[in-house]
């Protein structure tokens, strides 16, 4: 029988470990369970502007919560040597292992997997893999994205429909579409791999959707780069919405880039200056006179 938890993290600012609401949603024999969702209160109750924008949690909500490790003895026995998936690892399972660290916790025991990479091996012609475009795309009822009980709920459904889908087991498909899960164990993190590809093979790799071209669009016919990690979706998606309007993707900051949306950035790795070395050039062209526009990812919506 299907058995896994399905799990979503939202987080406070740009730090991946500032946790604030942690949801989860166990399938049993096949079988949704009721979600479970527990506010957290992140260090020092902080918050940025961007993160409240997402996912509407504030510093009042949560400033009587409690903290990540006594919420965590909550939630770990859901986890506990159970498959666990969530919707972009990338994010999820590098926040959780981030708060660990934070808290000096142990870490628990167990295997995970990404529904975004399942997703993109099992269902065609979706022009995201959002989780709530590709759940909208299969006609799964779903809402309140960005809720984490939501999203976990939503994560566990696209699960259960691609394992429909594919007719095979999560240990199977782990074998057909050549990725390796991902595992937590006492001090041990592994991160979910699958078969990278090269910044050309990314952009090489787009799909053509001459129907969708838009001359009015924002984006038609600019050169536009993305830096940071964004949070309505994966690069590769964000460029593919690039491509699809007609605008020109790239992953570089050059004498050609028009545009650079800025998602968040680990503070840990720019440094106190909080920009990335795209952020830096694109700055460098524009003292030089280049006409370089610089947007949030926010903006960057807006205007697509």
């Amino acid at each position: 029988m299907i058995n896994f938890v399905a799990l979503d993290l939202e987080t406070a600012n740009a730090y991946r470990g500032s946790i604030c609401q942690i949801g989860i949603t166990e399938v049993i024999d096949g079988k949704v369970q009721p979600s479970k969702s527990w506010l957290v209160k992140p260090q020092n109750n902080e918050y940025d502007e961007f993160n409240i924008e997402i996912h509407g949690i504030t510093p009042e909500d949560t400033k009587n919560s409690p903290s990540f490790p006594e919420v965590w003895k909550e939630v770990k026995p859901f986890l506990e040597g159970n498959a666990v998936v969530a919707h972009n690892t990338s994010f999820d399972m590098y926040a959780l292992r981030d708060a660990f660290n934070e808290y000096g916790i142990d870490y628990p025991t167990f295997d995970y997997f990404c529904t975004l990479r399942i997703a993109r091996q099992l269902i065609k012609g979706c022009y995201s893999y959002s989780l709530n475009v590709v759940l909208d795309y299969l006609g799964i009822k779903f809402e309140g994205h960005h809720k984490a009980d939501n999203d976990s709920l939503g994560c566990a459904e696209l699960l259960l429909k691609c394992l429909e889908i594919d007719g095979s087991t999560l240990d199977e498909m782990e074998s057909k579409y050549n990725f390796h899960r991902g595992k937590f164990a006492p001090s041990t993190f592994i991160a979910h791999q699958a078969n990278k590809q090269t910044k050309a093979q990314v952009l090489n790799s787009l799909e053509e959707h001459p129907e969708l071209v838009d001359e009015a669009n924002y984006f038609y016919g600019k050169n536009v780069c993305f830096t940071g990690t964004c949070m309505y979706g994966a690069r590769k998606e964000l460029l593919q919405k690039i491509k699809d309007v007609g605008g020109i993707p790239s992953d570089s900051v050059t004498k050609k880039t028009e545009v650079l949306v800025v998602g968040q950035q680990d503070y840990r790795v720019v440094g106190d200056s909080g920009m990335s070395n795209k952020q830096k050039k694109a700055f460098q062209f524009l003292e030089k006179g280049q006409d370089i526009e610089i947007l949030s990812e926010t903006e960057f919506l807006s205007r697509i």
